[in-house]
Order: C-alpha cells, then sequence, then structure tokens
C-alpha cells in the first residue's frame, strides 16, 4: 500500500495550488440547523470523535502493513497535542484482521457496534476490506479512504459512504504501461498478477498499451508461496520484459525464483510491491541469510506517488519526521509511517471541511464537496466529487537504484477507462508551518 520516494522538487506537483474549501451546507445537525436539541453523531462528543481501521498486525501480511496505523496514530497524537481540531481529540481504534476477511468483518462489527466509531478510516487490503463494503454502507458508517487501490471504492451510486485514496490499480496500470510501449516497444512482456481485483485491475490498464506485447499472464493465489510454476511459464513464454501487480511478499518470492531459474527480465512491480527496505528483509527471510538485502531491487522499475525516507530533504518528509520524533513509538520512520500519516492528514482536511459540528453525513459531503481541493503530500489530486470517489490521480515512473529512486517520467496524471495519460501541472505544496492543515474558510 504505501510508497518510498520522489524528489523534492516534484513533491506534490500535480495538487492545486491552493486550498479552497467550503463549510457551506455542511457542519451542524443532520437537518442543518445547530440547535442543542439534535442528537449528537454517532462516535462524536463535544471533546472527541472516535474512529476506526482494520489491519494485519500480526500474521503473513504484517510486515510494513502493522506500520501504517502507528503512523496514522502518531499524527493525530500530533494534532491532539496541539488541540485537536475544533476542540475535540481524535480517539483512533485499530484493531487486527490478520488479512483474514473473516476476522475483518468480525473486528469491523466490534468497531461499529461496541466502540460505535464516527467513521471507518484506512481499512487495509482488498479482500479484506471487501468482506465489510456492504455492512459498512448498510449502516451508514463513513468508509474513508481506503487502504487500497481497487476499483470496488469508487461506486459512489452503490456504496455512498466509501471512498478510495491512493492511485487505482488500472490508472496505475495504463502509466506503466504507456511507459513501456514507449520505452519497450519490442519487449515480450509477461504479467505476474495476484489473482484478484489488484492483479485483474492493473492487468487493465496494461492492457490498453500492450495488449499485442503481452505473452503471458501468470497468476498466484495469496498464500500459496510457491511461485515456481509462474516464474518457469514466464521464462519458458520469452518474456524479457515482467510487470507485477502484487504484494511484497511475492516481490521477495519472485526474484528468489527468478535467481534460482538465472531469468533475468526487466522487471516492474507496482508501488505496492517494491519498498526496498521490506522486501530487503523478506528477501533475507525468505532466503535464510543467503540474500542480505535488497539489492536484488537494482533497476528495478517501478512507480510512486508519495515522498519516503530516502528523501530527508522533502518538506513532508521533515514534518512526519518531526510527528514521529514527537509522538512515534519504538522503531523508525519508515515509509509505510508515512503512508498512514498521509491518510491521517487527509482525514483531518476532511473533518475541517465537515464544520463545527460534524456528522456521519456532513463528513460524505465534506469529502464530495472539496476533496479534490485537498492538499498534502501526495504527488496528484484526487477525483473527489458527487460522482466519484476515486482517490490520487497519478504517478510518476522511478527505477530503483541502490535502495532509493531515480524519476524516470514526470508526474503522469489520468482517470479510468480511455482517458488521456497527460502531464501533471501546477505548483508543488508544502505542509503548513504548524503540520496542520487549516479551517477551511466558513461561507
Amino acid at each position: 500500500m504505501t510508497r518510498r520516494s520522489r524528489r523534492s522538487a516534484l513533491a506534490a506537483a500535480a495538487v492545486a495550488a491552493a486550498v479552497v474549501l467550503s463549510a457551506c451546507g455542511a457542519g451542524g445537525r443532520p437537518d442543518g440547523g445547530s440547535g442543542t436539541d439534535a442528537a449528537p453523531a454517532v462516535g462524536i462528543t463535544d471533546t472527541s470523535v472516535k474512529i476506526g481501521a482494520h489491519f494485519p498486525l500480526t500474521g503473513v501480511a504484517a510486515p510494513g502493513y502493522s506500520e501504517i496505523p502507528t503512523g496514522a496514530k502518531a499524527y493525530f497524537d500530533f494534532v491532539n497535542a496541539a488541540g485537536g481540531i475544533n476542540g475535540r481529540t481524535i480517539d483512533y481504534v485499530f484493531r487486527d484482521d490478520a488479512y483474514n476477511p473473516t476476522q475483518t468483518s468480525q473486528v469491523v462489527n466490534e468497531l461499529v457496534l461496541q466502540d460505535q466509531v464516527f467513521a471507518l478510516l484506512g481499512g487495509l487490503g482488498t479482500p479484506t476490506h471487501s468482506a465489510v463494503l456492504d455492512y459498512l454502507n448498510s449502516e451508514g458508517v463513513p468508509d474513508l479512504f481506503v487502504s487500497s487501490g481497487s476499483l470496488l471504492w469508487d461506486q459512489p451510486a452503490k456504496n455512498p459512504q466509501t471512498f478510495g485514496w491512493q492511485p487505482d490499480y488500472e490508472i496505475e496500470g495504463k502509466i506503466v504501461g504507456q511507459y513501456v510501449a514507449q520505452n519497450f516497444p519490442q519487449a515480450k512482456v509477461g504479467l505476474f498478477l495476484q489473482d484478484d481485483d489488484f492483479g485483474r485491475d492493473g492487468e487493465l490498464g496494461a492492457r490498453r498499451f500492450l495488449d499485442k506485447q503481452i505473452v503471458a499472464a501468470e497468476r498466484y493465489t495469496p498464500g500459496n508461496t510457491d511461485v515456481a510454476p509462474q516464474i518457469a511459464a514466464l521464462q519458458a513464454a520469452g518474456a524479457d520484459l515482467v510487470i507485477g501487480f502484487n504484494v511484497p511478499s511475492y516481490t521477495a518470492l519472485s526474484q528468489l525464483q527468478s535467481l534460482r531459474l538465472n531469468y533475468k527480465p526487466q522487471w516492474i512491480y507496482s508501488n505496492v510491491g517494491s519498498d526496498p527496505g521490506l522486501v530487503g528483509s523478506l528477501l533475507a527471510r525468505f532466503s535464510e541469510g543467503a540474500v542480505t538485502d535488497a539489492g536484488l531491487l537494482d533497476g528495478v522499475i517501478t512507480t510512486e506517488y508519495l515522498p519516503g525516507v530516502d528523501a530527508p530533504d522533502d518538506p513532508w518528509v521533515q514534518l512526519f519526521q518531526r510527528v514521529w520524533d514527537e509522538h512515534g513509538g519504538d522503531g523508525e520512520l519508515t515509509n509505510y509511517r508515512i503512508y498512514g500519516m498521509s491518510q491521517a492528514y487527509t482525514f483531518v482536511q476532511a473533518l475541517q471541511a465537515a464544520g463545527a459540528d460534524p456528522t456521519r453525513e456532513s463528513i460524505v459531503a465534506a469529502v464530495e464537496r472539496s476533496g479534490a481541493q485537498f492538499q498534502g503530500p501526495w504527488v496528484a489530486p484526487f477525483r473527489y466529487s458527487a460522482d466519484r470517489h476515486a482517490g490520487v490521480s497519478g504517478v510518476e515512473v522511478a527505477r530503483i537504484t541502490g535502495g532509493t529512486t531515480e524519476s524516470l517520467t514526470p508526474v503522469l496524471v489520468t482517470d479510468n477507462g480511455d482517458a488521456p495519460i497527460t502531464e501533471a501541472t501546477g505548483e508543488p505544496a508544502a505542509p503548513p508551518a504548524n503540520g496542520i492543515p487549516a479551517a477551511p474558510p466558513a461561507g
């Protein structure tokens, strides 16, 4: 789910130049009034707002992903130390679902019924969050900024409470596909895909540009760690460039199996699966120390949409480092913690835009109305509106070299379907001096 880096000069090249948020028609009570006799919103008191999340804190998906909520909590603690939002502190409750959809259903039920959260924030995973999508929408619980690039989160007519956050896998696949078609026009392309919406959406985007170049598409089932048949099939098909839409553990597994087969295609991995720090640790674990770092990733091409720890001069990384130093727990600032802080920063803007007395209805309306103007460390604008609940609209293509990245393209933006891919425009966004988004103007 997380991205690592991009150059400071591209810190947010496509984000709108100014935040122009309007609180008109939002805030207040469900009937639009401000009378004290109205019933309080679920999860809201005069002094706090409670939100919930599900993450794999244990199990095979825990490495990396378990750090995301620690980053979000550090940022919320940072905001709370400054007085919260409209006098309310943010009470952030996250529970372990072990990346098991059955367990996700259980913990989300507890968050809604027992903890009585105001909203869910950043629930992680396509198969896991899919298990609670209908429930959250039927209960009217704002389901904000899901930690997954599935197209499922952008269905406002069917699921009006749910919003994506990161670039969806189709637009990432489109941008990667165009890059390959332009720079590797003679390549025989193989696809290494997780056998769910993650892989299918990425394939959909890539095939818009590469359908005639693709010689094989191999899929793995999450949980089955034997990828030898898939890698051997790609090699047998003559694929000299392989695009992977897979999670980090399968980046490590695919690299180790390629090493055993002396198979050396040009690899391109989705941003989801290409964090060097995490993949390096997985390579060491899976190889029982035969591979000690992420050196196998040198030369790998990927995409990125957030700054990361390999860009310490980026002003957003500097802010998040300060947040972690002041409010983080054990360990260091990581790219997954930056991802969590970036989502938390987005939620704070949504809460600000929802007005002084937010309701579940008003925060959904605020994201639809104002979310496309939210500014932060992401490289391209969100696609939020009453008709769209889609997240970040672009990425840049980069090459991993020595544990860091070098940009291969400017930030490129697009939308789903046949929408063109264009170069982003706009001024870089800088974090506010106090690190907290300003309240929107009244109106």
